[in-house]
Protein backbone atom coordinates (compact mmCIF):
# COMPACT_ATOMS: atom_id res chain seq x y z
CA UNK A 1 0.00 0.00 0.00
CA UNK A 2 1.21 3.55 -0.66
CA UNK A 3 1.38 5.99 1.91
CA UNK A 4 -0.23 9.33 0.54
CA UNK A 5 1.20 12.53 2.07
CA UNK A 6 0.77 15.86 2.32
CA UNK A 7 3.43 18.19 3.36
CA UNK A 8 2.28 22.00 5.35
CA UNK A 9 4.82 24.50 5.69
CA UNK A 10 5.16 28.11 4.81
CA UNK A 11 8.77 27.93 3.53
CA UNK A 12 9.47 26.67 -0.01
CA UNK A 13 13.01 25.02 1.05
CA UNK A 14 11.07 22.87 3.57
CA UNK A 15 8.50 22.05 1.39
CA UNK A 16 11.01 21.38 -1.22
CA UNK A 17 13.50 19.21 1.38
CA UNK A 18 10.59 16.80 2.06
CA UNK A 19 9.94 15.90 -1.07
CA UNK A 20 13.14 15.04 -1.82
CA UNK A 21 13.65 13.09 1.22
CA UNK A 22 10.43 10.88 0.39
CA UNK A 23 10.94 10.98 -3.76
CA UNK A 24 13.37 7.63 -3.50
CA UNK A 25 10.62 5.46 -1.26
CA UNK A 26 8.37 3.23 -3.25
CA UNK A 27 5.89 3.05 -0.72
CA UNK A 28 5.43 6.92 0.19
CA UNK A 29 4.08 9.46 -2.11
CA UNK A 30 3.59 13.41 -1.74
CA UNK A 31 0.68 14.28 -2.97
CA UNK A 32 0.10 18.11 -2.05
CA UNK A 33 1.83 20.80 -0.60
CA UNK A 34 0.79 23.74 1.17
CA UNK A 35 1.64 26.98 2.52
CA UNK A 36 -0.70 27.38 5.31
CA UNK A 37 -3.05 25.89 7.61
CA UNK A 38 -5.89 26.23 5.71
CA UNK A 39 -4.63 25.34 2.76
CA UNK A 40 -3.59 21.95 4.58
CA UNK A 41 -7.25 21.60 5.80
CA UNK A 42 -8.91 22.00 2.25
CA UNK A 43 -5.83 20.14 -0.04
CA UNK A 44 -6.29 17.44 2.89
CA UNK A 45 -10.40 17.11 1.69
CA UNK A 46 -9.44 16.72 -1.52
CA UNK A 47 -6.46 14.76 -2.09
CA UNK A 48 -7.52 12.33 1.14
CA UNK A 49 -4.05 12.30 2.54
CA UNK A 50 -2.89 8.86 5.01
CA UNK A 51 -0.27 11.43 7.13
CA UNK A 52 0.30 15.29 6.68
CA UNK A 53 3.54 16.74 7.73
CA UNK A 54 2.18 19.54 9.91
CA UNK A 55 4.13 22.61 10.14
CA UNK A 56 3.06 24.67 13.90
CA UNK A 57 3.77 27.84 12.86
CA UNK A 58 2.02 29.01 9.75
CA UNK A 59 -0.02 32.01 8.57
CA UNK A 60 -3.53 32.43 7.89
CA UNK A 61 -4.37 29.02 10.52
CA UNK A 62 -1.55 27.83 12.31
CA UNK A 63 -0.50 24.08 12.44
CA UNK A 64 -2.47 23.57 15.81
CA UNK A 65 -5.71 24.76 15.04
CA UNK A 66 -5.45 23.03 11.58
CA UNK A 67 -4.69 19.96 13.31
CA UNK A 68 -7.77 20.04 15.46
CA UNK A 69 -10.06 20.54 12.26
CA UNK A 70 -8.61 17.51 10.63
CA UNK A 71 -8.73 15.08 13.38
CA UNK A 72 -12.12 15.73 13.74
CA UNK A 73 -13.28 14.62 10.47
CA UNK A 74 -14.30 11.31 9.61
CA UNK A 75 -11.41 9.20 7.94
CA UNK A 76 -9.12 11.83 8.80
CA UNK A 77 -4.99 11.60 8.24
CA UNK A 78 -2.65 11.03 10.92
CA UNK A 79 -0.64 13.88 11.35
CA UNK A 80 2.98 14.73 12.31
CA UNK A 81 3.51 18.03 13.91
CA UNK A 82 6.71 19.39 12.90
CA UNK A 83 8.68 22.28 15.27
CA UNK A 84 12.32 23.66 15.82
CA UNK A 85 11.98 23.65 19.00
CA UNK A 86 11.69 19.73 20.94
CA UNK A 87 10.65 20.89 23.77
CA UNK A 88 7.24 23.06 22.42
CA UNK A 89 3.90 23.79 24.07
CA UNK A 90 2.68 24.16 20.69
CA UNK A 91 3.71 20.54 20.14
CA UNK A 92 2.16 19.56 23.28
CA UNK A 93 -1.10 21.33 22.46
CA UNK A 94 -1.20 19.88 18.54
CA UNK A 95 -0.92 16.37 20.49
CA UNK A 96 -4.40 17.19 22.57
CA UNK A 97 -5.51 18.68 19.33
CA UNK A 98 -5.23 15.24 17.85
CA UNK A 99 -1.47 14.96 16.61
CA UNK A 100 0.03 11.21 16.18
CA UNK A 101 3.49 12.70 17.01
CA UNK A 102 5.70 15.74 16.52
CA UNK A 103 8.99 16.27 14.75
CA UNK A 104 11.84 18.05 14.99
CA UNK A 105 12.36 19.94 11.29
CA UNK A 106 16.02 18.90 11.54
CA UNK A 107 14.94 15.38 11.26
CA UNK A 108 16.64 12.77 9.30
CA UNK A 109 15.42 11.49 6.21
CA UNK A 110 15.50 7.81 7.35
CA UNK A 111 13.63 9.04 10.47
CA UNK A 112 11.26 11.55 8.78
CA UNK A 113 10.18 7.92 6.70
CA UNK A 114 10.21 5.75 9.49
CA UNK A 115 8.10 8.12 11.19
CA UNK A 116 5.62 8.45 8.58
CA UNK A 117 5.08 4.80 8.29
CA UNK A 118 5.01 4.29 12.04
CA UNK A 119 2.13 7.10 11.85
CA UNK A 120 0.39 5.48 9.14
CA UNK A 121 -0.44 2.38 10.57
CA UNK A 122 -1.96 3.93 13.43
CA UNK A 123 0.67 3.85 15.92
CA UNK A 124 1.89 7.16 17.78
CA UNK A 125 5.47 8.58 17.46
CA UNK A 126 5.77 9.36 21.12
CA UNK A 127 6.06 6.82 23.61
CA UNK A 128 3.52 7.69 26.31
CA UNK A 129 6.06 8.15 29.02
CA UNK A 130 7.32 10.92 27.01
CA UNK A 131 3.97 12.58 26.46
CA UNK A 132 3.67 12.18 30.15
CA UNK A 133 7.01 14.50 30.95
CA UNK A 134 5.85 16.94 28.07
CA UNK A 135 2.47 17.29 30.02
CA UNK A 136 3.92 18.14 32.93
CA UNK A 137 6.39 20.65 31.59
CA UNK A 138 3.95 22.68 30.21
CA UNK A 139 0.75 22.20 32.24
CA UNK A 140 1.23 25.72 33.39
CA UNK A 141 1.17 27.29 30.09
CA UNK A 142 -1.44 25.17 28.29
CA UNK A 143 -5.27 26.50 28.19
CA UNK A 144 -7.03 23.72 30.40
CA UNK A 145 -9.50 21.16 29.14
CA UNK A 146 -13.44 21.83 28.86
CA UNK A 147 -15.62 19.89 31.58
CA UNK A 148 -16.57 17.83 28.51
CA UNK A 149 -13.37 15.73 29.35
CA UNK A 150 -14.17 14.45 32.77
CA UNK A 151 -17.72 13.85 31.02
CA UNK A 152 -16.49 11.32 28.31
CA UNK A 153 -15.43 9.14 31.06
CA UNK A 154 -18.93 8.45 31.77
CA UNK A 155 -18.83 5.99 28.86
CA UNK A 156 -16.18 3.82 30.86
CA UNK A 157 -16.22 1.07 33.50
CA UNK A 158 -14.91 1.58 36.69
CA UNK A 159 -11.77 -1.06 35.80
CA UNK A 160 -11.64 0.77 32.31
CA UNK A 161 -11.11 4.28 34.44
CA UNK A 162 -8.40 2.54 36.50
CA UNK A 163 -6.30 1.16 33.24
CA UNK A 164 -6.46 4.53 31.95
CA UNK A 165 -5.30 6.06 34.66
CA UNK A 166 -2.93 4.04 34.83
CA UNK A 167 -2.06 4.62 30.55
CA UNK A 168 -2.37 8.32 32.26
CA UNK A 169 0.94 7.58 34.32
CA UNK A 170 3.16 6.53 30.95
CA UNK A 171 3.81 3.14 32.12
CA UNK A 172 3.85 0.06 30.44
CA UNK A 173 1.46 -2.57 29.89
CA UNK A 174 3.43 -5.68 31.11
CA UNK A 175 3.49 -2.79 34.25
CA UNK A 176 -0.01 -2.35 33.98
CA UNK A 177 -0.88 -5.77 34.21
CA UNK A 178 1.47 -6.49 37.38
CA UNK A 179 -0.66 -3.54 39.29
CA UNK A 180 -3.99 -4.85 38.57
CA UNK A 181 -2.69 -8.69 38.80
CA UNK A 182 -4.31 -9.65 35.17
CA UNK A 183 -2.83 -11.02 32.33
CA UNK A 184 -0.82 -8.71 29.62
CA UNK A 185 -3.77 -9.38 26.92
CA UNK A 186 -6.56 -8.43 29.30
CA UNK A 187 -4.86 -5.26 29.71
CA UNK A 188 -4.67 -4.48 25.61
CA UNK A 189 -8.16 -5.71 25.47
CA UNK A 190 -9.14 -2.92 27.89
CA UNK A 191 -6.92 0.10 26.15
CA UNK A 192 -8.30 -1.46 22.66
CA UNK A 193 -12.10 -0.68 24.33
CA UNK A 194 -11.33 2.18 25.53
CA UNK A 195 -9.79 4.04 22.61
CA UNK A 196 -12.92 2.55 21.08
CA UNK A 197 -15.84 4.57 23.66
CA UNK A 198 -13.68 7.60 23.47
CA UNK A 199 -13.19 7.39 19.48
CA UNK A 200 -9.28 8.13 20.66
CA UNK A 201 -6.57 7.94 17.83
CA UNK A 202 -3.33 6.10 20.00
CA UNK A 203 -2.30 5.42 23.68
CA UNK A 204 -0.74 9.10 23.43
CA UNK A 205 -4.37 10.62 23.19
CA UNK A 206 -5.09 8.61 26.08
CA UNK A 207 -2.48 9.98 28.09
CA UNK A 208 -3.22 13.62 27.00
CA UNK A 209 -7.26 12.95 27.93
CA UNK A 210 -6.16 11.00 31.28
CA UNK A 211 -4.56 14.09 32.09
CA UNK A 212 -6.94 16.80 31.01
CA UNK A 213 -9.91 15.15 32.54
CA UNK A 214 -8.05 15.32 36.00
CA UNK A 215 -7.22 11.43 36.44
CA UNK A 216 -3.72 12.21 36.28
CA UNK A 217 -2.41 15.37 38.05
CA UNK A 218 0.89 16.93 36.61
CA UNK A 219 3.97 15.59 38.68
CA UNK A 220 5.11 18.84 40.21
CA UNK A 221 2.52 19.18 42.27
Amino acid sequence: MTIRVLVADDQPLMRAAFDMALRPETDIRLVGEAANGMEAVELAGRLSPDVVLMDIRMPVLDGVEATRRLARGDGSPRILVLTTFDLDEYGVEALRAGASGFLLKDVRPDELVHAIRVVARGDALLAPSVTRRLLDMFTAVLPPAGSEKQAMLQALTDRQIEVLTLVGKGISNGEIARELFVEDTTVRTHIRHILEKLDLRNRVQAVVLAYDAGLVRPTSE
